[in-house]
């Protein structure tokens, strides 16, 4: 189980919309199923990513004001704007999460998120339990309710998405820090609820959080050889 484990932990600053994808992408790739599982924090340059399966072409004003500094996610979902945000990534292998369907690894691994935003005061429920939320799908990741969407006194905060492969499960989300446009596209932020966090006290909290839920232990860790080799071929390939 995911539960009493060592994590590899690495942590990224201000990297463009590229670097952090190309990052993710690596993690993934290079995850073997003896690898140390890894949880990895990390900020953005002003940018914007999109789900893997949407047309870049839907969107050309938002690719001229963010000046490209755009790229596609490793996973599906929407629209999702940067800069104003932290976000997390966690490589770990199946085997952590037997007998669990897709929501239920979900459900388990988002815990450490309604763990961090409850630490701050916050009353932080998954869409699926709030009556009044209508699930529905939207091109902009903040628009649109899933099941697993954290809510905060009924305004989604942040969003989560995941991919599998045989012998590893990705996840990475994103909690907006500070609000940057009154936009229902942008959602909520923890600047809406009163809180400002820092970059590094986002991170410490996180991690705290993260060693709560799942008791688990982090090493300070960068991306190895074999990562950075891979995330150099996917930078060359997009070039």
């Amino acid at each position: 189980m995911i539960f009493n484990k060592k994590f590899r932990l690495i942590i990224s600053h201000n990297i463009n919309s590229i670097g952090n994808t190309n990052i993710d992408n690596a993690l993934f790739k290079s995850f073997k199923n003896d690898s140390m599982p890894i949880l990895r924090l990390y900020s953005w340059e002003k940018g914007i990513t999109f789900g893997v399966g949407q047309n870049l072409n839907d969107y050309d004003n938002l690719l001229k004001e963010y000046e490209n500094n755009f790229s596609k996610r490793i996973t599906g979902g929407g629209v999702l704007f940067h800069g104003h945000d932290i976000s997390y990534s966690l490589v770990i292998p199946s085997s952590f999460i037997e007998n669990k369907n897709v929501k239920e690894t979900y459900e388990l691994i988002c815990s450490f998120i309604l763990d961090f935003y409850k630490s701050l005061g916050l009353n932080a429920s998954f869409a699926k339990d709030i009556e009044s939320i209508v699930l529905s799908k939207s091109p902009f990741c903040q628009v649109g309710f899933e099941a697993y969407d954290i809510i905060v006194n009924g305004r989604k905060i942040g969003g989560n998405a995941q991919k599998k492969a045989k012998n590893v499960i990705f996840q990475h989300g994103s909690i907006p820090l500070i609000s940057i446009k009154n936009d229902e596209k942008f959602g909520a932020s923890l600047e809406d609820f009163s809180i400002n966090l820092t970059f590094d006290e986002a991170i410490e909290k996180l991690k705290e959080a993260f060693k709560r839920t799942f008791n688990a232990e982090l090493l300070e860790s960068q991306l190895n050889e074999n990562e950075l080799n891979i995330y150099n071929e996917l930078c060359k390939v997009q070039k």
